[in-house]
């Protein structure tokens, strides 16, 4: 498995609905971070703050100026250390990378999709809720 090479593509894919925030949260932005919770409407996020329409993508997806012409798109999250849940959860399955395009997968993890997603586990601990917890 590759490192993150920040394409964007599972930022891209569910910034547009597709996440929910817990409601503590939620508390918190409003409480601590209001220039997050005024993309809050409902308990939902990622609505524009003067429409209230839902957004197509999340505001804070940023996109890295490239230092040459033909790099590749890099992308970092403006919100990263405030982030949603679902977000610092992501990936949590090697079947989910494989149906998002996700880069960090290689041909080699799709041999032993079993030490694959205990590699991913390892490499995600730190993001995800002990077990049990």
């Amino acid at each position: 498995m590759k490192d993150c090479n920040q394409c964007g593509k599972c930022c891209i894919k569910y910034g547009g609905g597709d996440l929910a925030a817990t409601q503590e949260e939620i508390d918190l932005w409003e409480l601590f971070n209001p220039e997050i919770f005024e993309y809050v409407k409902d308990g939902q996020i990622w609505f524009d703050p003067k429409t209230r329409e839902p957004l197509t993508r999340c505001p804070f997806l940023e996109l890295v100026p490239k230092t040459k012409a033909d790099d590749k798109d890099k992308y970092t999250c403006s919100i990263y250390h405030d982030r949603p849940e679902d977000c610092r959860h992501y990936p949590s399955l090697i079947e989910e990378m494989v149906r998002d395009e996700c880069e960090m997968i290689e041909v080699v993890d799709l041999t032993n999709t079993k030490k694959a997603q205990h590699q991913l586990d390892k490499l995600m601990s730190d993001s995800r809720p002990a077990k049990g917890a």
